[in-house]
Parts: structure tokens; sequence; C-alpha cells
């Protein structure tokens, strides 16, 4: 369970805490789904080869920025506390690149593009990294019972699936009709409004400032030496692996396979993001009813039998209310998986006395996007087996390019995901959830 020890700490709003959900989740929504679409179909700037690359290397960087920005948090001493600055001067910096992306030069060209795309991409994604380095560390923190932490996380995945909405499955239509320049400019001033609302709003744990400054290779050492860090790792980089390649694909699925432009994929993500927001309410029953790790178990089983008809179907309609029960799913994978989280910090905490959220979060980072890879193969498999270069070159199976990208791919990956999180127990695992 969480460590309850009272503190002097000023009682945090959940319902401010978990706002900033929809800030760090506007732009990252956009920039994850959109960029290969963009570059690659709608500019034809680079190829698929070239846009794996730049998922393998972005990995790579992600390996090293993520343990850096944990350390940096969980060290930092300011009377305005250890997360809070970073998010205040994080946000405009993530959104002007993010805005530069979507925003690229006009003298670029095909076969010069590739340069300015993998520095923006870099950057956008580093600067992501640090914004939700210092949001996830504050979450353990600022609500220490295993009831606060349900009723937050609840809301707070409601307010990241509203993003959703608009910057996944709106925007083919807002980019229709402004561009992608000017809806990125729309997106950047959100998240930044936000993210700043809630930061000024969370109020942390002054007694974290006077504990011991974690030492970096004893936090490296201590966190990679636990094997449940590592399961509860493998099997979110693997969740998120197959979603980023489900939400990717779709653009693709729509318009090769089943026939239809933008409003196909608005409508397909779209009934995923209001299915995962209706069930939420009904997943924390399961929680309660099952306990934790059944129901995590069971969420991530439902993501890939949620995508297997896709396969097979050849009306938006029926897809659409195929759709449903992986927006089910994905709502329960979302209700349970930072839970899951928390009570890794939580032991952490218990059995070596300093908090070392941001090292945790940093670290669990980077095996999340090491999901990176996972995409990065996909598109390479996409090209190598299927001949799809880019929108110019389709090859000579575009229908089944797509539906290698947006089903059979990720359905072996959330099938990893199922086995290892067979894995990962907790003494807590037979009680049911406070609360």
């Amino acid at each position: 369970m969480a460590d309850t020890t009272t503190t002097s700490m000023k009682p945090t709003s959940s319902v401010r805490y978990a706002v900033g959900m929809f800030g760090t989740s506007i732009p990252v929504n956009m920039f994850k789904t959109y960029a290969a679409f963009f570059y690659v179909d709608r500019l034809g700037l680079i190829t698929t080869p070239q846009y794996s690359l730049i998922l393998f290397l972005y990995t790579f960087l992600d390996a090293i920025d993520n343990p850096v920005y944990g350390f940096l948090s969980d060290r930092t001493r300011t009377k305005w506390g250890r997360r809070r600055p970073w998010l205040i001067i994080g946000a405009p910096l993530l959104v002007l690149c993010f805005v530069l992306f979507f925003n690229p030069p006009a003298f670029l060209a095909p076969g010069a593009a590739l340069p300015y795309v993998l520095l923006m991409y870099m950057f956008t994604g580093t600067l992501d990294s640090l914004i939700n380095v210092n949001y996830g560390a504050l979450f353990p923190e600022l609500f220490p019972t295993e009831a606060s932490r349900a009723k937050t996380n609840a809301m707070r995945q409601a307010f990241q699936l509203i993003a959703m909405i608009i910057s996944i499955a709106l925007t083919p239509i807002i980019t229709d009709a402004i561009g992608f320049a000017n809806t990125a400019y729309l997106y950047g001033a959100l998240a930044i409004a936000v993210i700043w609302f809630m930061a000024v709003g969370c109020h942390e744990n002054p007694q974290a400032m006077e504990q011991p400054k974690p030492q970096l290779l004893k936090t490296i050492l201590d966190i990679a030496s636990n094997p449940k860090f590592w399961i509860y790792g493998i099997a979110n980089a693997a969740y998120f692996g197959g979603l980023a390649l489900v939400q990717s694909g779709v653009s693709f699925y729509t318009k090769y396979h089943l026939g239809v432009g933008g409003m196909g994929s608005t409508i397909m993500l779209g009934v995923v993001i209001l299915s995962a927001i209706a069930s939420i309410p009904l997943w924390v029953k399961i929680v309660k009813k099952m306990t934790l790790m059944p129901a995590w178990r069971l969420a991530l089983a439902c993501c890939g039998l949620g995508i297997i008809p896709l396969y097979f179907i050849r009306s938006l309609t029926l897809a659409a209310v195929c759709v449903v029960l992986f927006g089910f799913a994905m709502g329960g994978v979302s209700t349970t998986m930072d839970l899951v989280g928390a009570r890794l910090m939580d032991e952490d905490r218990i059995k070596n006395g300093i908090p070392r959220e941001g090292s945790y979060n940093s670290l669990i980072g980077i095996l999340n996007k090491a999901s990176g890879l996972v995409s990065s193969l996909a598109f390479l498999l996409v090209f190598r087996v299927y001949g799809f270069e880019s929108g110019e070159n389709p090859g000579a199976a575009p229908d089944a390019a797509a539906r290698f990208l947006t089903v059979l791919f990720p359905l072996a990956v959330f099938a990893v995901c199922v086995v290892v999180s067979r894995f990962l127990k907790f003494p807590q695992d037979t009680r049911k959830t406070e609360g």
C-alpha cells in the first residue's frame, strides 16, 4: 500500500493536477500520430526508411535524456519545489519546437529534408520527456493513498482522452480547414496555458526538500536491479509501441484499405477515444472488484482482441463499431497503468528512504520510449516487405501495408505485453483497492 505518513504538505486539488494531462497530451499526440503522415505522405519530404531511421536514432537519445531529467529533478531544491520550475520553463520550449516541426522551411525539398526533420523531432521529443518526467513524478507525492490516486488518475486519464479527441481524432478536420502550421500554433497555446495553470496549483511536499539528494549511480543500480522495474517497463513499452502504431497507422488504413479520406480517420479515432472515456468509470469498478493487477492484465489482453476484426473489415461503419472494444481496453490501461507504477515507487521509497519518483519515472520513460524501436521496425518492414516508400510511391500493395502497420504488427506487440505482465506481482495483489 502507499505510505500514508502524515506531512505538512498543503493538499492539491485532484482536478487541478489532473487537467495538466490535457496540456501535456495536446501537442505530443498530434506530434506522434501525424509526424509520419505529414512528412511521408502529405509533403513527401522524407521516405518511410528515413522516418524509420529518425525513430531509431531518437530512441537512443531518449535513453540518455530521461535519466538525466529525472536525476536533475530529484536533486532540484528551490523555493518553488523540485518539479514545478522544470514544468514552467519546459512548456514554452516544448511548444516552440513542436511549432517548428510542423512549419518546415519552404526551401526544403525531397532528399534534403532529413536533417531538419530529424533535428526538430529530437528537440520536440526530448522536451516532451522533460515535461512528462516532472509531471509524472508529482503524482505519487501529491496523492499518497491508493484511494486518492485512483480518483485523481481517473480524472487525469479522462483529461488525456479529451485531449486525444482534439489532437488525434479532430486533427484531420482541423488541419484540412486551417493547415498543420496553424493547428500547431493553436495546440501549442493551449498546452502552455494548461501546463502553467496546473504547475502553479500543485503543492509539493516540503519534507521531500529536506531529505538527502539521491546519488546518480546508486539510484540507477538500485532501480536496474529491481526485476519488477523491468517487467513493468517492458510491458509498458510494448503497450505504447502497439498503441502508437495503431494511432499512426489509422490514417494509412482509412486511405489505402477503406478508401476514405481524413474524415474516416477522425471517425475511427473518435470512436476509440470516446469509448475509452466512457469506460473509465466502469474500469474503476472493475479494479475494485478484481483488484489492480488482474484488471491491468485484462485491459492489456483486450487491446489485442480489439484490433483483430480490422484486418477483415472493408466498411468504415463496421470498422468504427469494432474499435469500441479497443477503446474500452485503452480506457482500462489508462486507469490502471499509473497505479501499478506508483506501487513500484512506493516500494522503492519505503525500502531506501529516499523519494526518487523523478528517477523512476525517467527510467521507466526510457523503456516506454523504446517503443520507438517498435515503430521504427514496423515502418522499415512496411518498406522492405511491401515496397511502401511514400505517398508518391506507395508500392504495389498499399492496402496490405496499411493493415500490417495498423493490425498485424501491433497485434504481435500486444501479445508480448500480455505475456510479460503475468510476471509482475505485488503483496497487495490479493487485496481490493481502497475507497
